[in-house]
């Protein structure tokens, strides 16, 4: 190799060297791009929006303790409320044994008699067991009124008081509760009822759910 060519080689060898981590011409706006995004989602998720951004996640009973108090405790006195521990051993022996039931036999993990005896079981954010979700044992406020993950916190929100039931309705809040809501449980498919079983919604409105009382804010209807 001669002087001239000992010279010359290793800028040579450096612009190769840098033509092995050169990167196509699509690649940078590309990284930027994908790198927007990310620091975007990192705003939104730790830093804005609602606490719970899911418009599919139950958020349980006592976040709406929070503004409904009196209901709350009337409603934990109901059949609905503790309807899950009619399906433990030992708990309605009599009705258990006159529908052909082992009433010695645990039903609550039972997959055919979790949906009406829970909240959201087998959707997003609803029951799963009585260890990993015990809020949404029973039949709480979001079976009746729709899951609040699109509405408690955000359009009806404790800060502000200030919404209307109209918003709230139209962002997923279900009120008042529909005769159609009911019958997605109350029907013949229950092993405690008839086949020619009627459901009469005025009168379990009446006396099988919450008292209801006057709210401190008039928010329409």
């Amino acid at each position: 190799m001669t002087d001239e060519e000992s010279r010359e080689d290793p800028p040579r060898r450096r612009r190769e060297s840098d033509r092995q981590f050169d990167l196509p011409e699509f690649a940078w706006p590309l990284t930027a791009t994908v790198g927007v995004l990310a620091a975007a989602s990192f705003f939104w998720f730790f830093r804005g929006g609602y606490e719970h951004a899911s418009e599919g996640q139950f958020v349980g009973p006592k976040v709406c303790q929070q503004c409904h108090p009196a209901e709350f405790d009337s409603w934990s006195q109901t059949r609905m409320a503790n309807s899950l521990t009619v399906l433990l051993p030992g708990e309605k022996v009599e009705e258990k044994r006159m529908v052909g039931l082992d009433p010695e036999a645990d039903y609550s993990r039972e997959e055919g008699c979790l949906p009406c005896h829970t909240t959201g079981y087998g959707l997003v954010g609803g029951f799963v067991s009585i260890e990993e979700t015990p809020d949404l044992a029973g039949v709480t406020c979001e079976a009746c009124h729709g899951h609040g993950g699109s509405y408690a916190r955000t359009v009806m929100d404790p800060e502000d008081p200030t919404f209307s039931t109209a918003e709230a309705r139209e962002a997923g809040l279900i009120y008042p509760p529909t005769e159609t809501v009911c019958l997605g449980c109350h029907n013949s498919g229950s092993p405690f009822v008839g086949i020619d079983y009627q459901f009469d919604f005025s009168e379990r409105v009446a006396r099988g759910t919450h008292q209801h009382f006057k709210l401190k804010y008039e928010h329409g209807k």
